[in-house]
């Protein structure tokens, strides 16, 4: 192989990797809107499906620029011996702090604490409890079989 080959190769692979590098997503943060915290579904799409995807199948717009691929909601009840694990998701949505760090870097925001604030001043801790179990229920209703 000549020096020239040589050259050649290493500045197509220089250029292939300053196109990755460009490719690099970066997820935007923007403040938290309000849901009604009614609607499971609703809350679903606005917090959770740029993530999760529509169907919670973890392939949400997002994911390009997650570390961990988030989970694939609809197969936690045949991931835990056919039982839905709702302690577990209802946990792991309001930000238990006993929960190990599932999400690595955990990149999934707290919602219990996001759900504060939009309480207001005097937060409602039932608000925040009927958005997360709200949320939950529908999680639930993606299950496949």
């Amino acid at each position: 192989m000549t020096i020239r080959k040589m050259l050649v190769g290493l500045l197509l692979l220089h250029g292939v990797g300053f196109l990755c590098a460009a490719q690099q997503v970066e997820i935007q943060k923007v403040p938290i809107k309000h849901v009604s915290s009614a609607s499971g579904r609703e809350m679903y799409v606005a917090y959770c499906a740029a993530c999760h995807g529509k169907e919670g199948r973890g392939d949400g717009p997002a994911v390009k620029a997650l570390k961990a691929t988030p989970t694939d909601l609809t197969a936690l009840t045949k991931n835990h011996k056919g039982t839905f694990p709702e302690m577990h998701v209802y946990n792991t949505i309001i930000g238990d702090a006993d929960m190990p760090a599932a999400h690595g870097e955990k990149d999934m925001p707290v919602w219990g604490n996001m759900f504060l604030s939009l309480c207001g001043a005097n937060p409602p801790v039932a608000e925040v409890h009927q958005r997360v179990r709200n949320i939950t229920k529908y999680v639930e209703s993606l299950q496949k079989n």
